[in-house]
């Protein structure tokens, strides 16, 4: 089974939660782990994993990616795309499993996901929704993440490709 696992990431928190959902899915699949700066084709695989970081309540925007690279140092290009540009641009992949995730400040009372608007993004593009959008947290904007949360992504990661190959027809 192939995974493409795509990710966002500003100070580096959503690329260590993408390596670590990469390292559950690698359990049952065969993984392949992309910058979204790199634009990935999709079409062609059997998993497509899309993540970002929350901002201004959903997927980020070049302004509020700029807005975040005023609050500190950024990794190089990543101000320049990210999952919304990438959705926004993708052919439809009817039938393609998927799933969201984002990263977000742990604050309770705080509104809004970059995962729930990626799900229903892949929703409109054709995909099956295989499990719910998921958070994994971080203490501030630039991290570092919430103790755990590493080993809470490769779980569900695990979990996300047992589910994926439980739905796929017997060969």
């Amino acid at each position: 089974m192939q995974a493409l696992v795509v990710y966002e990431s500003m100070f580096g928190n959503t690329e260590q939660i993408a390596r670590a959902i990469a390292d559950g899915l690698a359990e049952r699949c065969e993984v392949t782990l992309a910058d979204v700066s790199t634009m990935p084709p999709a079409l062609g695989t059997d998993l497509l994993v899309i993540g970002g970081p929350t901002h201004a309540f959903g997927m980020s925007r070049p302004s509020t990616r700029e807005s975040a690279a005023q609050q500190g140092t950024v990794r190089p290009g990543a101000t320049d795309v990210g999952i919304r540009e990438y959705l926004d641009c993708s052919p439809l992949l009817p039938g393609i499993a998927a799933a969201a995730f984002d990263t977000r400040i742990d604050k309770p009372l705080l509104p809004g996901s970059a995962a729930r608007r990626a799900q229903r993004q892949l929703r409109r593009l054709g995909c099956r929704i295989v499990l719910p959008a998921q958070s994994f947290l971080v203490r501030s904007s630039a991290g570092p993440l919430e103790v755990h949360e590493e080993k809470n992504a490769r779980q569900w990661g695990a979990t996300l490709a047992a589910t994926v190959a439980a739905t796929q027809p017997a060969t």
